[in-house]
């Protein structure tokens, strides 16, 4: 096959369609429709437009391509093997190496391919971010645009402009659709995030059909009013109009940018039905041969023609090298006028924080009437931003509540007028909160956001993919149980703890605490690839005098002995949060009972499950079964440290609505109770 059967345009796309379709039909599993019909989509923009260096695919300005539309996976791999994106080693540097390689896509969908059915993050270079429960792909686009507004607001000087970078994201109806994406478009277009375009397939086809099932709404009118330009392209083949959107979208620079792109799935030859539905299953390998032959292309599979390489490596390629050459000259002479901010940006690029960061840690005096969790915690997360400048969030409009405010008088307030500002205002928007959170720390920034815990109903899908991608953002939660008393049931978290608990690699960290709090926010920042959920009071917990009971590092291992009784203990008092005063209240009581109790603090699971067996078993000796753990919360999960004879004192239903002390004790989740489960445990 030679350029003169066909121009070089439309042979790339085709490589793509074909690329597509043979990686499908060889799983026999996939989504091939939407791939063949936003082929010239993606050439258009990847060939002509992205500021992109496939050699350093993490160089930190390049525009981000994220493929929201998750079950199209096959374009966005085809994209990174045509482009020739190179693979990376640990410290970011190319390997020489494809990171989608030929092989990687006969691999698709496959065990230990990179190649995944929907792109995963950090399998490859080239893939932003994890996407495929639709939505969160350009709701992460939002935290990404973000970024690049306030590293610019930020690092930016004259004459050195260094970030500014575009965010470009391919959706689809699922998207459109769903909860999630309405909020962070809503927030986008409310702080007129310019360097944000999302580009909508508007096929008019979802799983079970037509959308016109359930879908009727006039998308473009929503995003006007949501503060969006809309541009529309009335066929997804016509890359002049294409080219034409995207040069529309770059010359906007008051508001984000919608391109709504009409295609048609599975673009090519009608199967026998007449139709082009390829939406969620293979073509078979007939349709693929007529589709082929529409094409004017080879009855071969997995063909790459090698001018098509060459015209990426032209285009994408040369302009990818150039940029990155001056973005590089002019970082050059950036580090030498201003060296305070480069240091910064080293250690932000890179996943560091600066050193002696955890000096400016809090500790608290004793106090036996104490504070709230979420109190300290406020002055934990100011001492934490005197340090780490690129440390920044906020809140689902409970900043107040939350305590998450950076008080210091530079931070400012993030908004279209302050793209430099360090509080931010995520709305009465808890779901995208926290995939924005996401797509914030994908860029470099160290994110957290907050909201009371019981709403994390609203966040968990974004809390899930935290894990899977191995970012680090702060969940800071409060209002952590029953405790919050009179807002009654609806505001009162009891399943929670253990819902957060079951999603892996999430830290869920419930201090007991102020220094305890201290401690909490010193491992999770220390921790460049776990998420944490810090659950926090709001009522008071007594700061414990650690000059009796044990130091609050500890909680770096997940969980300590707290205190220990003289001699072996004849029982084990193990507590979270504003419980843990309760096992401290019922130690000694049972001292005077000449009862010995070891109190165990285990404010977080995750952690402790981490350290050696060795140093589990010196906290929690098998032997000793005589157990009883307290928290406002259900059961579920404390199996594994109770075993068989321990006992739980807690929930088992909803709670009320009164004052919290009269909550506590109309549940029975007092000293007293523990006293008595102690006691009975050592008696029987």
């Amino acid at each position: 096959m030679t350029t003169s059967a066909l121009d070089i345009q439309q042979l790339s796309i085709n490589t793509i369609r074909t690329l597509s379709m043979d990686a499908v039909q060889q799983a026999n599993s996939g989504h091939p429709g939407t791939p063949m019909a936003l082929a010239p989509v993606a050439y258009a923009l990847w060939t002509n437009h992205l500021k992109y260096d496939p050699q350093h695919p993490q160089w930190a300005a390049r525009d981000r391509f994220v493929l929201s539309a998750g079950h199209a996976s096959m374009l966005l791999y085809s994209i990174l093997h045509l482009g020739g994106v190179q693979n990376i080693d640990e410290s970011g540097l190319p390997t020489g190496e494809l990171a989608i390689s030929l092989q990687s896509i006969k691999d698709f969908r496959q065990l230990h391919s990179p190649c995944a059915g929907h792109p995963e993050f950090g399998e490859a270079a080239g893939i932003e971010t994890t996407t495929g429960p639709l939505g969160q792909g350009i709701a992460n686009s939002v935290g990404m645009a973000i970024s690049g507004k306030w590293l610019s607001a930020r690092y930016d000087r004259d004459d050195y402009e260094l970030f500014g970078f575009n965010v470009y994201a391919l959706c689809g109806d699922g998207d459109i659709m769903e909860g999630v994406a309405c909020e962070a478009a809503s927030l986008a277009g409310h702080l007129k995030l310019s360097n944000l375009c999302w580009i909508y397939d508007d096929n008019k086809i979802t799983i079970e059909g037509s959308t016109d099932l359930a879908f009727s709404e006039n998308v473009g009118a929503r995003f006007e009013s949501l503060g969006w330009r809309v541009v529309k392209v009335a066929d997804a083949n016509d890359v002049d109009a294409i080219n034409a959107a995207l040069g529309k979208f770059k010359e906007t620079v008051d508001r984000p940018t919608l391109i709504i792109v009409r295609s048609v799935i599975g673009y090519g030859a009608p199967n026998k039905a007449g139709t082009h539905d390829a939406h969620g299953s293979p073509l078979g390998e007939d349709e693929i041969k007529l589709t082929k032959e529409a094409y004017g292309w080879p009855d071969e599979k997995f063909l790459v023609p090698a001018e098509v390489k060459e015209h990426f490596a032209a285009t994408l390629g040369e302009s990818g090298k150039a940029a990155y050459a001056v973005w590089s000259e002019k970082y050059d002479l950036y580090q030498r006028a201003f060296p305070s901010e480069t240091k910064e940006l080293q250690a932000l690029f890179h996943r560091k924080l600066p050193e002696g960061w955890e000096d400016a840690l809090p500790v608290f005096e004793t106090d036996a009437k104490g504070t709230a969790t979420r109190n300290s915690s406020g002055k934990v997360i100011n001492a934490i931003a005197s340090r780490i400048p690129w440390f920044i969030g906020g809140s689902a409009d409970l900043a107040g509540s939350t305590k998450t405010i950076i008080n210091d008088e530079d931070a400012g307030h993030f908004s279209a007028d302050c793209y430099g500002g360090r509080n931010f205002h995520f709305g009465i928007r808890e779901h995208a909160m926290a995939a924005i959170a996401n797509g914030m720390c994908l860029s470099g920034i160290r994110a957290y956001c907050a909201t009371f815990f019981v709403f994390t109903d609203y966040m968990r899908p974004s809390m899930r993919l935290s894990g899977l991608m191995h970012l680090a953002p702060i969940y800071v939660l409060t209002h952590d149980s029953i405790g919050l008393g009179e807002d009654g049931p609806t505001h009162q978290p009891v399943e929670h703890l253990a819902a957060c608990r079951a999603i892996p690699r999430l830290q869920v960290m419930r201090p007991g605490d102020a220094n305890e709090v201290s401690m909490a926010y010193r491992s999770a920042l220390s921790c460049n690839d776990l998420p944490t959920a810090m659950v926090l009071t709001r009522q008071n917990a007594p700061t414990l005098d650690r000059t009796k009971y044990a130091s609050a590092e500890g909680v770096l291992k997940g969980g300590y002995v707290l205190l220990d009784s003289e001699g072996t203990p004849d029982v084990i008092l193990i507590g979270t949060g504003s419980e843990l005063q309760l096992c401290c209240e019922a130690a000694e009581t049972l001292a005077g009972n000449g009862i010995k109790a070891r109190i165990v603090s285990l404010p977080c699971w995750e952690l402790f499950e981490r350290q050696p067996e060795s140093y589990r078993h010196d906290v929690l000796p098998p032997k000793l079964t005589a157990r009883v753990a307290i928290e406002a919360g259900v059961k579920q999960g404390w199996e594994r440290y109770l075993g068989n004879e321990g006992v739980f004192i807690g929930l088992d239903g909803f709670g009320a609505s009164a004052p919290f002390e009269k909550l506590y004790e109309y549940f029975g989740i007092t000293a007293h109770a523990v006293v008595d489960a102690a006691t009975k445990l050592v008696k029987q």
